[in-house]
């Protein structure tokens, strides 16, 4: 009985920036208070908050008489360190955007784990971390573009009608996505 594993764990964010893990806020019904923003102010943006969100996720194969076995964990997550508010900004209308750039993230959270869902676990013999990072990166890419199309369509949290439509969209998002509905 020939038994190995192989486990890779990736790490993708918003920013870029090392991440301290023990400081990360998992997406929560619950949502974000001002008091997780303990980022720096940066004083020279046109904008009164940032939200440093991203995904996180481990995989592993396991392959015992050639059968193969994937395994995946996904997560969403908030970073207070690199998020912040302007002291005079801090509105519950602002806190609800900076709460969707999360639940955008979340929404992709669930995404990816619905796609490694249907990954075949024997195409993963082949080239497992190649087909992986692929699917990691379409829905990182459409995250993304998604939190851009957001921020124009509300104008940065301005346009309280384009705000509202983004919310009812996400939150549907969502709900097609919850594991149950998976």
């Amino acid at each position: 009985m020939r038994s190995y594993l192989l486990a890779f764990f990736c790490l993708f964010i918003l920013s870029g920036f090392a991440q301290d893990t023990t400081d990360k806020i998992y997406w929560e019904q619950d949502g974000l208070k001002w008091a997780d923003f303990r980022g720096t102010v940066n004083k020279d943006s046109k904008f009164d908050a940032n939200t440093n969100a991203g995904l996180s996720f481990a995989w592993g194969l396991r392959s015992e008489n050639n059968v193969i076995e994937f395994n995946y964990d996904v997560s969403s997550y908030f970073n207070p360190l690199l998020s912040w508010v302007k002291p005079e900004s801090d509105k519950a209308y602002l806190l609800k955007h900076e709460q969707l750039h999360f639940d955008i993230t979340e929404l992709h959270a669930r995404k990816l784990r619905k796609k490694l869902s249907e990954v075949n676990s024997i195409s993963l013999s082949k080239d497992p971390k190649a087909i992986i990072n692929r699917i990691y990166q379409e829905v990182e890419n459409e995250r993304k573009n998604m939190q851009l199309q957001f921020d124009k369509d509300s104008k940065h949290s301005l346009d309280k009608e384009g705000e509202a439509r983004w919310q009812n969209f996400v939150r549907a998002e969502m709900l097609k996505y919850e594991e149950k509905n998976i």
